[in-house]
């Protein structure tokens, strides 16, 4: 019998606080046991650095799907849920797509989602969402970072991702974090 191995490359988080959104991410890509890379840079600028893309899963796969949610977005300027909307039902939909393994954050100034290959786009009811290995205890640091602290977005983000490192292997101390101000 072989085992499959399993790629497990992130913790990506996002929160919006205080008129702004920040989202961040570790550098650890590893496969099965092995680290291969601390220093993945897994957030991405788009479209004249006016929106923000956080991928988890498997690197080609985000990659492919980062490229696509690109093509939406310029398809439909200035309505991010709506090229969401678009990327998800094509994920969900075509054949190729559907075999991706791969997760998405996107935000900018406006809006702060979600975007999943069962062709869900979520948008965050307390403006805190994560995903990756540790995208769950990221979120629980930071939601009670907010409860707790007066810090910043950016900071929350940091801190989470930082509590994350000390709970999930697949979790590094080498975080990349951009922060937008909100619109409204």
């Amino acid at each position: 019998m072989s085992k499959k191995i399993v790629t497990h490359s992130t913790t990506i988080i996002a929160v919006k606080h205080n008129g702004k959104i920040a989202i961040g991410g570790d550098g650890q890509v590893t496969y099965g046991d092995m680290v291969l890379k601390l220093d993945t840079r897994k957030i991405r600028k788009i479209l004249n650095d006016s929106v923000v893309v956080g991928f988890a899963g498997s690197t080609a796969d985000a990659f492919a799907l980062l490229e696509r949610f690109e093509e939406k977005a310029k398809d439909f300027p200035g309505n991010l849920p709506r090229a969401a909307t678009e990327l998800a039902r094509d994920w969900r939909t075509d054949r190729m797509l559907r075999k991706l393994e791969a997760m998405l954050i996107v935000i900018n100034d406006e809006h702060q989602m979600l975007i999943t290959g069962q062709g869900d786009v979520v948008v965050p009811t307390d403006g805190v969402i994560g995903i990756g290995s540790g995208g769950p205890y990221a979120v629980s640091a930071a939601r009670a970072l907010l409860r707790h602290s007066e810090l910043a977005a950016g900071e929350i983000v940091r801190e989470a991702l930082m509590i994350a490192s000390e709970i999930d292997v697949y979790t590094n101390e080498n975080i990349i974090v951009e922060e937008i101000t909100c619109r409204n």
